[in-house]
């Protein structure tokens, strides 16, 4: 006969711990996790249009609740910003003033970025230059409009000029304090591995001082913004400025508020790329606050 077969103990044990064992279950969610990426758009976007959505429903009530001519209700500046700027007066005023404004600000910012990294770096020149600079810091731009019409007339080149002046001392400044400020650690050990030349102006010296650098080139991105109008309001026959001095001499008060709001609107474009290549330009230093932060 044969004997039945015996089931151990373990046996008994493993099979009762296979049957009573849960299934997986994925991790709990974690409490306070922040909102997805739609989430946050949905976000950013509410704080954006928050307060314009809020300062156009004041208006509008004010507008609509006065009597002024001078204060038009929002659907007459809409309807004269469309007729305006959806047509030939687009290229004709707008497109020449951002290009004059452009042009002006790129060679401010050739001339001050080169200009405040020799003087960053020798302390020679700037004891030479600083109280020459200062002096001509000190003169308001638009005082220097009058000059810049005899010197280079009333053509594009006088309006660029006036930018340029106006533009070229916040880049020039912040670029001298932010070279000057490069951590001699890192200079030291620099010179210690033969790091020189136009390697280290790259490496090290702009590197150091591109967080400066990019507050004064947003400093005179919107100073650009008010001398590009400023210098079309003066012997000019074309332009931004140009068209809204012309709108307020002829009582074209709707069509004068629809070239306020175009500025306006280039101001938040022009702002919101360069903040995109600031991103871009200041990875590493926004990566590193981050990390001493611990976030």
């Amino acid at each position: 006969m044969s004997q039945p077969t015996r089931t151990t103990r373990s046996d008994d044990n493993g099979a009762a711990a296979g049957a009573q064992a849960p299934a997986p279950t994925a991790p709990p969610r974690r409490r306070g996790a922040g909102p997805g990426p739609l989430g946050r758009l949905s976000v950013r976007t509410l704080h954006v249009l928050l307060l314009p959505v809020l300062l156009i429903g004041v208006y509008a009530y004010a507008s609509a609740t006065s009597d002024s001519y001078y204060t038009p209700t929002p659907d007459l500046i809409a309807a004269a910003f469309v007729e305006l700027w959806f047509s030939d007066r687009f290229f004709v005023d707008v497109l020449p003033s951002i290009g004059r404004l452009l042009t002006g600000f790129t060679v401010a910012a050739v001339l001050g970025i080169g200009l405040g990294v020799l003087l960053g770096l020798s302390s020679g020149s700037r004891a030479l230059l600083e109280p020459v600079l200062e002096f001509l810091r000190a003169i308001p731009p638009p005082v220097l409009v009058p000059l810049m019409i005899l010197l280079a007339g009333i053509d594009d080149s006088m309006k660029v000029m006036v930018i340029i002046s106006g533009c070229v001392w916040p880049i020039l400044l912040n670029t001298v304090e932010g070279v000057r400020a490069v951590d001699p650690v890192l200079a030291d050990t620099a010179r210690c591995y033969g790091v020189t030349g136009a390697t280290r102006l790259r490496v090290l010296v702009l590197r150091s001082a591109s967080p400066q650098i990019m507050a004064g080139l947003r400093l005179a991105l919107a100073l650009a913004i008010i001398l590009m109008v400023i210098s079309e309001m003066f012997a000019s026959s074309s332009g931004l400025g140009f068209a809204i001095v012309q709108f307020q001499r002829t009582f074209a008060i709707p069509e004068m508020w629809a070239g306020m709001v175009l500025l306006g609107l280039i101001g938040f474009v022009l702002s919101a790329l360069f903040e995109l290549v600031e991103g871009r330009v200041l990875g590493w230093y926004r990566g590193l606050r981050a990390a001493n932060r611990g976030e």
